[in-house]
C-alpha cells in the first residue's frame, strides 16, 4: 500500500471523491501543514498514482489562484514519490489551457479531523452541503472517471 496526500478543495469533497475510487483502501481527512487535505492509502496494483493525480486535478480548481488558497492549498503531498508526481502533473498540463498551480510538497504534519466530520458525505449524503456541493463533484467523477469508481449513479 502507498499513501499520498491531496489538497485543493474542501476536505469533505476531497474525502468523498477518493473514498469513491476502487483501489483506495483508506482516506484520512484533516489538515496537512495547516491546509485542508486528505491522505489516501491505495493499492497501486488496482489504481495508479497517475490516475489519482489526474482525478485530483480534474475535481478541484487546479489552475485557479484565489483568496482561500492558504486554507485550500492545491497540492500533492508525498515523501517518496515527489519527482514522479511532478512528472505526472507536467504531463497533464496539456489538458489545461491555464497553468496548473498544484504544487508537489513534502508530506508534512497531518492532523486528523474531529470524528463527527469524518466520512462526512457517506455518513449523511442528504445534508444540504452534501447535496449542493459534494454530490455534483461525485456526479462529475462518475461521468468522467466512472471506470475507476465503486459508486452507483448519484441522481
Amino acid at each position: 500500500m502507498i499513501n499520498v496526500g491531496f489538497g485543493g478543495s474542501c476536505h469533505w469533497c476531497t474525502e468523498a471523491i477518493f473514498q469513491s475510487l476502487v483501489g483506495v483502501t483508506e482516506v484520512l481527512q484533516g489538515w496537512i501543514d495547516g491546509s485542508e487535505a486528505v491522505i489516501v492509502i491505495f493499492d497501486e496494483n488496482v489504481i495508479s498514482l497517475a490516475t489519482l493525480i489526474e482525478i485530483h486535478l480534474a475535481t478541484h480548481s487546479c489552475t485557479s489562484e484565489h483568496s482561500l488558497r492558504g486554507k485550500y492549498r492545491s497540492a500533492v503531498y508525498t515523501n517518496e514519490l515527489g519527482d514522479t508526481a511532478q512528472r505526472i502533473i507536467n504531463g497533464l498540463q496539456r489538458d489545461y489551457k491555464q497553468p496548473i498551480i498544484t504544487q508537489v510538497l513534502p508530506l508534512g504534519e497531518f492532523r486528523l479531523n474531529n470524528p463527527q466530520y469524518l466520512n462526512y458525505y457517506y455518513r449523511d449524503p442528504q445534508k444540504p452541503f452534501c447535496e449542493n456541493i459534494v454530490k455534483p463533484k461525485l456526479n462529475f467523477l462518475l461521468e468522467r472517471f466512472g471506470k475507476y469508481t465503486r459508486m452507483g449513479v448519484q441522481k
